[in-house]
């Protein structure tokens, strides 16, 4: 992989500059949760809080469903950013102003797209005539986007007319969504200084989706040959507009770098790793209990799922799991069953007494969950009932009796209980039971047929055999405490869980394995992840403390998948002890995936974009 690392040290920009400037982070995603980006900016901004302070600002479109939680308007219009937001109203758009309600609680600018689309096809007659960028008219996506481009470039223009000068602007876009009024800004001159993170290349995702070997065909790939194939071209356009505008161009990982230099045609100036707002316990066996804890959910989710089918040894029971978009060669799901299905036949063939339940959470269209699944667990909980019931009535009548008599000896406890709760006891196991394998999904899905992963379970015969010593679970919707079959959030179910799983073969970050760091939980992710590039190069003794990355980067995939089998075997060979003591020291090693520590890198592309700064 080629590397385009800074060719000057990382310099931090100065207290005096912070002082003096503006910063506003412009996203889609700004307090609209779509996908990773949100995770980035919402866990960062505490940090930049404590730097920028009243300087900071963020910028987003206006989606009433998704605000509602998180903003809070102000009538406090005092300052720059709040003197823009009234000129603009008074220009005749719709605009929302207040905070963010998340720790700092940054001032937010939210644009009503609405607002913008009379003059739309001034926008797109605009982006042709000075810059060549087609746009149709029956793309919603398209129009939104360049509708709130607009906004932003609109917004920019009156906030550097309200600052008159006062103080540097710094305009941080993220991803080409935020990013079309950049081609604009610059040519109208306007005084803002302009920063452009690509997460992802829009057709390198595309790319890596259909093609198994993207990497080794990406020196030789024409990036417009390819958009139009794939009917993305005015969207990678715009991109493209927006990297070579920019006064400065980063992107998030040196893997994403390759990227940008074939098919944006821009080296990044700086790299921009993502990072996480730790928050870290005084004492160790905090983070174990929690893990007990959630541990023991999952436990009650395990034993509704398979026991009335067989049983297997808690006690002896490894969860791991995996999540994310279903993307199934680019999330590295491919690459996890192959893994999985060779580490079952090892672990059979050795005999071992380890049993892992594999879990993929995953997103896909379903009708309904499987109702086989809920009645099982709707009786396993009359089953619990009906055994407290009986724990309750012979405890009530031991108690009597052995006051009333004096009896020392513990008699025959059946005789304590009544024929009606050793009916119901017996019914109620009865009807649990089961001579059906447990169901590898736990959803009906609406393309069950031709679906990816489903196809190589049936395939491979990896369907929750009794002999099987792994065991799959495929969830196919996100884990939050409204989820009948869990009951708790995603954050906890990662916590309960031993291992995560993410190989990726496109990740241009990563955000999942550093979920599971801040947590405690050891995480495979692969050396095509932006996130396992950074750490292979950046971290000492990574494996030792919980990171496991496999080699992806121009080996293939049998030599993949037989590594990842390796790594997964050599977890479950561990003792209790050894898996204690390297969540330990996870925990330990979350604190250099840290925006306190990680920041330096934004401050740098900051301090670069005010020496390029026009005027």
């Amino acid at each position: 992989m080629n590397q385009a690392k800074p060719k000057t040290p990382l310099k931090r920009i100065s207290k005096k500059s912070v002082k003096e400037s503006l910063l506003v982070e412009i996203a889609w995603e700004v307090l609209n949760q779509v996908g990773g980006i949100y995770t980035v900016i919402r866990s960062k901004v505490p940090t930049v809080m404590e730097k920028w302070g009243e300087n900071y600002c963020l910028l987003g479109p206006y989606m009433p469903q998704n605000v509602m939680a998180e903003f809070e308007p102000t009538e406090n219009y005092e300052g720059p950013y709040g003197k823009a937001v009234l000129k603009m109203r008074k220009m005749g758009y719709d605009v929302y102003y207040g905070s963010w309600l998340v720790s700092g609680r940054p001032k937010a600018v939210l644009f009503n797209l609405g607002s913008a689309m009379p003059r739309l096809g001034e926008v797109k007659y605009l982006l042709w005539e000075h810059h060549g960028i087609s746009t149709p008219d029956n793309d919603y996506l398209l129009n939104d986007v360049v509708a709130f481009g607009e906004l932003v470039k609109i917004y920019l223009s009156v906030l550097a007319e309200v600052n008159a000068g006062k103080k540097n602007i710094l305009a941080h876009f993220h991803e080409w969504m935020s990013a079309s009024g950049i081609p604009g800004l610059r040519r109208d001159q306007i005084k803002v200084t302009t920063i452009f993170t690509t997460h992802a290349t829009l057709l390198g995702r595309y790319l890596a989706m259909n093609d198994s070997e993207f990497y080794d065909h990406l020196p030789f790939l024409d990036w417009q040959k390819e958009a139009r194939y794939f009917n993305i071209e005015p969207s990678v356009a715009l991109e493209r507009a927006a990297a070579h505008g920019s006064h400065v161009f980063t992107t998030v990982s040196e893997v994403t770098a390759s990227e940008c230099r074939q098919l944006l045609g821009r080296n990044p100036d700086v790299i921009l790793p993502n990072g996480i707002n730790n928050v870290r316990f005084e004492a160790l066996h905090e983070f174990q209990n929690l893990h007990i804890e959630f541990k023991n959910k999952i436990h009650q989710f395990t034993m509704a799922h398979f026991f009335s089918n067989y049983t297997f040894d808690l006690d002896k029971t490894l969860y791991f799991f995996t999540s994310g978009r279903y993307e199934y060669l680019n999330k590295g799901y491919d690459l996890t069953l192959e893994a999985l299905a060779r580490l079952n036949h090892r672990l059979k063939t050795e005999k071992s007494d380890v049993t892992v339940v594999m879990f993929y959470i995953t997103k896909r269209p379903y009708y309904s969950i499987n109702p086989e699944i809920l009645q099982s667990r709707a009786v396993l909980e009359e089953f619990r009932y009906t055994i407290e019931a009986i724990k309750k009535q012979v405890g009530d009548r031991l108690l009597f009796d052995s006051m009333l008599r004096g009896e020392t000896k513990i008699p025959d406890l059946t005789q304590y209980v009544d024929d009606y709760w050793r009916l119901r006891y017996r019914r109620t196991l009865q009807s649990w039971k089961s001579d059906k394998l447990p169901p590898i999904v736990t959803h009906n899905l609406t393309d069950d047929a031709n679906d990816e992963i489903l196809g190589f379970l049936r395939t491979s015969n990896l369907i929750n055999h009794q002999d099987d010593k792994v065991k799959i679970v495929y969830h196919p919707d996100f884990i939050n405490y409204t989820n009948p079959l869990f009951s708790m959030e995603y954050h906890q179910f990662v916590r309960g869980c031993h291992l995560g799983v993410f190989p990726s073969y496109y990740e241009p970050w990563g955000y999942t394995p550093l979920e599971c760091i801040a947590r405690g939980v050891p995480a495979v992710t692969s050396d095509l992840a932006g996130f396992g590039d950074y750490v292979v190069d950046n971290v000492k003794n990574f494996e030792q403390n919980g990171i496991y990355v496999v080699k992806r980067n121009k080996k293939s995939f049998d030599y993949s998948a037989g590594q990842l089998a390796n790594k997964l075997y050599n977890y479950v060979q561990m003792s209790r002890r050894e898996r204690i003591d390297l969540r330990n020291r996870v925990e330990a090693s979350s604190v250099l995936f840290d925006w306190k520590n990680l920041t330096k890198y934004y401050d740098h592309a900051y301090h670069l974009a005010l020496n390029r700064k026009e005027g």
